[in-house]
């Protein structure tokens, strides 16, 4: 991975998970050929871990094919909520928690 491509390594994304796609505003340009240009995805797999659903792929210069980062995205689901995480050199990290159920219950308020 290329810390000099990025204006930020692993960025706080808060609860913004990318299953797909690239976060090119931290994208300063390609350290190897200077250009800033869209990126590629190459390498995705998905693979399923004890109920783990894990989405890896690299981004590539589109013009001379320098590895920039590694994604990782990872879904779960834990009781009632479904658990999402990402991290990324370029993208950046990231959580979020959503519950399964109509009414989310860390939403709700006690009746007394």
């Amino acid at each position: 991975m290329c810390g000099g491509c990025v204006e930020k390594e692993y960025p706080n994304r808060g609860n913004i998970c990318l299953e797909n796609g690239s976060f090119l505003l931290n994208f300063t340009g390609c350290a190897v050929c200077n250009k800033r240009d869209f990126m590629l995805i190459t390498n995705k797999s998905l693979k399923e871990e004890d109920g783990e659903e894990i989405v890896t792929y690299d981004h590539l210069c589109k013009n001379c094919h320098h590895v920039v980062a590694r994604h990782e995205y990872t879904f779960s689901i834990m009781d009632e909520f479904q658990e999402y995480t990402m991290l990324c050199l370029l993208c950046g990290k990231a959580e979020d928690t959503i519950s399964i159920l109509p009414d989310d219950p860390r939403q709700m308020t006690l009746l007394f």
